[in-house]
């Protein structure tokens, strides 16, 4: 769109507060370390263009009369964003464009629909996943976004800009460091991961994505989160290769993504969603402030070790496969009684893919109290998750290595396992791995009775 102007092109990122109404949405410390390798991407990314990236941090609007002050400003182009934070700053950007003469656009770049664009019969949102999907899935089209030139053309000169350290987006405590590890940020490492997806995963990722110890999930999640791949580019390349390969089937993937569109769905109709239940009984559940109980599962130290890899790899890489998000968040939520607004910060705070609407609707789904939410009954056995998506132990031994030495017939539950197994192993419960901190059958039955009480 900025090159169909005519016009020289200036990429501006600024950089600006949360709002303080909406306090609980401030970044947290993972997606700014990502956000701060994306940004050093697109800079040298622009470069090979002969484009520089100008960084600001300040509100946009005073930011934007520093620039009026260095160029006569034709057009603002923009990303749309709909989360509940987002909107007064775009409607404050807009109004200085009316009042400055300058055109506005916000291009629709991070969902394949605008979210509020679909309704049911009644004219009211969708809060069921399977009829959004029949109405949203024919309206998707398949061609692929039009590549971006070699050659843009420059201003004369460029504004000055602050270095990117001076945003102070990498965490004081570098925990953060060995994400390099795992992720490239940026749209190169964007299409590095679609091609493996494709090349390696995609075919078997209906029966697939469920183990965590296999390589199974496109893990494009905050590649797209952060613009790197735009949904439609992701779409279409999925349609291309299994267009190309038609033994191999993309619709379990592609209903993925329309489940991420379902969540921004939910959030733009029900904005209170990032820490209010939808299903306001929950506002009478008896939870448990345990900061002691919280800590353990935040550190992966409950004695489940299902939930204990779950935890350990969030916290070392920034990512946590869904299937065991769902497990570790029933843990919490059911077995432990903590509120669900406790996981979902601390989802918030150390995932690097961390997205308002899909974070907020994974943790209601779990605590049924969301749309198309789990029962309140279906309560995560642990344990029986654990040997059903990892009976082998691949993810176990990896993220909870000193169970590595236990045979795969306890691995699961160590407790269980007869004194001669651990000293063989050499391991000492309650001291080298902790013992289980509840009782899964008492938990579920407390959880029960507490959920029926809501009734």
């Amino acid at each position: 769109a900025a090159l169909e102007t005519g016009c020289p092109v200036v990429p501006v990122y600024i950089h600006h507060p949360i709002p303080p109404h909406y306090p609980q949405l401030k970044r947290g410390a993972a997606s700014n370390w990502w956000l701060h390798h994306s940004l050093a991407a697109l800079t040298d990314s622009l470069q090979t263009k002969g484009l520089r990236l100008s960084l600001f941090q300040a509100d946009p609007n005073v930011a934007l009369q520093h620039l009026q002050a260095v160029y006569t400003i034709r057009h603002l182009i923009t990303d749309q964003h709909f989360e509940p934070h987002q909107a007064p700053m775009l409607e404050a950007v807009a109004g200085w464009c009316r009042a400055n003469g300058v055109s506005f656009q916000a291009l629709n770049t991070n969902l394949l629909l605008d979210p509020t664009a679909l309704a049911n019969k009644q004219g009211r949102p969708y809060k069921v996943f399977t009829p959004f999907y029949r109405a949203f899935r024919p309206l998707i089209t398949w061609p692929k976004p039009k590549p971006i030139p070699s050659q843009i053309i420059a201003p004369i000169h460029w504004p000055e800009t602050l270095p990117l350290p001076a945003l102070g987006l990498l965490p004081k405590i570098n925990w953060a460091e060995g994400f390099n590890r795992y992720f490239e940020p940026g749209e190169a490492g964007a299409l590095k991961r679609l091609d493996t997806f494709l090349n390696q995963a995609v075919a078997a990722y209906g029966h697939q994505r469920d183990i965590p110890g296999l390589d199974g999930t496109s893990q494009l999640s905050p590649h797209l989160h952060f613009g790197e791949i735009s949904p439609q580019t992701l779409w279409a390349e999925v349609m291309n290769h299994c267009h190309l390969h038609p033994e191999e089937q993309g619709e379990p993937y592609l209903r993925q993504l329309v489940w991420r569109e379902f969540a921004h769905h939910i959030l733009a109709h029900f904005p209170q969603m990032p820490d209010t239940p939808m299903d306001q009984k929950f506002e009478r559940m008896a939870w448990q402030h345990n900061p002691q109980a919280l800590k353990a599962w935040q550190q992966g130290l409950t004695g489940y070790p299902i939930v204990d890899a779950g935890m350990r790899q969030l916290w070392h890489t920034g990512w946590l496969h869904n299937r065991v998000r769902m497990v570790v968040g029933s843990f919490l939520v059911k077995d432990l009684m903590i509120p669900w607004q406790a996981g979902a910060d601390w989802f918030w705070q150390t995932l690097v893919d961390a997205d308002v609407a899909n974070n907020t609707m994974g943790w209601q789904w779990i605590t049924g109290c969301g749309p198309d939410a789990a029962p309140y009954f279906r309560i995560f056995n642990p344990t029986l998750q654990s040997r059903k998506f990892d009976p082998d132990g691949t993810y176990i031994r990896t993220w909870v290595p000193e169970l590595a030495a236990l045979p795969n017939r306890y691995l699961h539950e160590p407790a269980s396992a007869p004194a001669a197994e651990l000293e063989r192993a050499k391991l000492v419960l309650g001291k080298d791995y902790p013992l289980p901190m509840v009782n899964h059958a008492q938990a579920r039955h407390q959880a029960m009775a507490a959920y029926t009480a809501l009734k």
